[in-house]
């Protein structure tokens, strides 16, 4: 594993194990959240409300991120304590290798009529959604570690090299395997079970740099009383950001750009199911995305040297926001790897930068894992409202053009055929809420930046 961080000489060891952690969870970030869906779908397709895959897909993802949301100032503030935070990270750690080694299980199951169908889709919604809640926290312990383990210059260059390793490594070579069985004539079932179970075992050996080499350096001492005294204190720390303009302002607008990145990221999949784009190109187009996610990341890197970081999270949005207006019209699997590359430009450097800006807003260091809890709780906020909408605009346009053509809800093959019309309304709609971001980031933010220097 030392051999394999050698060309990252200029970091140091805490650096580097660090940025390991990207490398281990993103087999989850790919494997579970671009292939699951497929494989839901296809199960879905079984059961009573067959044309709904997407839209369920999108309200699960977003009782995800609500659990997390909720309990992420709470999990923030424990963190906090000296000597728990190393141990917190370890145990949604657990969960989340847990619930992917479960996931494994699930493609071995038969699915093939209505009652195991819905069996197995409602196991598959809760193995990922609990897979979601230990990705989740366990990323809010470790971006909470960023300020013990690199200084405040040298943020911005960590945090996006950490984002680097995650396409080179994780993000992309469970997804090739994958492919490699699947092109080798090997049963679809049983790639489904080995990517599942291969995502859950390389998270808990890459994640063990981390576990080892990285120390938390700063909190507050757990005494008596400790825990209430911290769940009080949110309430001041809720009034330390509202005074922190800049703070404050650049976390609502993260709240809204951030989570039609997430949407993004987690609707893609499906989406292009939905439209019956074939699984296997989609799939070797984000292949693309991972391999071309480094040199943009790097790209990101140089780019913000020169521009400052600010300034190319806000090309990050508006990029995303005509990656937006592009999926509205695609209709075939060459239009989705174009998606692909608009995609891979940005989507390391606009989450790498956006998590260095906030570090470098965090006065205390003492504190990181309470300010922290507060950045992931709008980050996975943000993650509630756009899959659900995406789901719900969706269903309503489909129920619109179900009335409008006098279509029977009960016929599974026409409203299939209603809902791959009414998926691109979905995926139009996050338009809105990139706007939102978009204006409080270049309009708002600004002038509370100035102040603040």
């Amino acid at each position: 594993m030392d051999k394999q961080m050698k060309f990252l000489g200029s970091y140091t060891k805490q650096e580097k194990s660090w940025m390991m952690y990207d490398w281990a969870n993103s087999a989850h970030s790919v494997v579970i959240v671009t292939i699951l869906p497929i494989f839901y779908n296809t199960v879905a397709q079984f059961t009573r409300d067959s044309a709904s895959g997407l839209s369920t897909w999108g309200y699960s993802t977003s009782i995800a991120m609500l659990v997390v949301a909720i309990l992420a100032p709470i999990l923030g503030a424990f963190g906090d304590f000296l000597g728990w935070r190393k141990r917190l990270f370890a145990i949604f750690l657990g969960i989340g290798v847990f619930a992917c080694a479960a996931l494994a299980v699930t493609p071995l199951l038969p699915f093939t009529d209505v009652q195991t169908a819905e069996r197995v889709g409602l196991a598959v919604l809760f193995f990922y959604v609990l897979s979601q809640i230990g990705f989740s926290g366990a990323n809010l312990y470790y971006d909470s570690f960023l300020p013990d383990v690199t200084t405040h210059e040298r943020m911005d260059k960590v945090s996006t090299m950490g984002y680097g390793l995650d396409y080179i490594g994780g993000s992309t070579i469970p997804l090739l395997l994958f492919l490699l069985l699947n092109l080798a004539g090997v049963p679809t079932i049983y790639c489904l079970s080995f990517a599942f179970g291969f995502t859950a075992l390389w998270w808990l050996v890459f994640s063990v740099p981390m576990l080892r080499n990285v120390s938390q350096k700063s909190g507050v001492p757990r005494q008596k009383g400790a825990v209430k005294k911290a769940l009080i204190g949110l309430g001041a720390t809720i009034k330390e950001i509202v005074r922190q303009k800049e703070m404050f302002v650049f976390l609502i607008a993260y709240f809204f750009y951030i989570d039609g990145v997430n949407t993004i990221i987690h609707m893609s999949t499906s989406y292009g199911d939905t439209l019956g784009l074939g699984s296997t190109e989609m799939l070797l187009a984000l292949l693309l995305v991972q391999l071309l996610g480094l040199p943009f990341a790097l790209l990101y890197i140089k780019l913000a040297q020169r521009f400052s970081a600010r300034t190319m999270v806000g090309v990050g949005i508006l990029i995303y926001m005509f990656i937006c207006i592009f999926g509205f019209f695609i209709r075939s699997i060459w239009q989705f790897w174009v998606l692909a590359i608009l995609v891979a430009t940005s989507q390391g450097g606009i989450q790498a930068l956006s998590r260095s800006l906030f570090g470098k807003m965090v006065k205390d260091p003492a504190r990181s894992g309470e300010f922290f809890g507060f950045y992931d709780i709008f980050g996975k906020f943000s993650a509630i409202m756009g899959p659900a909408l995406v789901g719900a605009v969706t269903a309503l346009a489909s129920g619109w053009m179900a009335s409008g053509r006098g279509v029977d809800p009960n016929d599974a093959q026409a409203m299939q055929a209603i809902s791959q019309q009414a998926a691109p309304w979905g995926v139009l709609s996050i338009l809105l809420i990139f706007f939102a971001g978009a204006g409080l980031y270049f309009f708002v933010l600004p002038k509370y930046a100035k102040r603040s220097q």
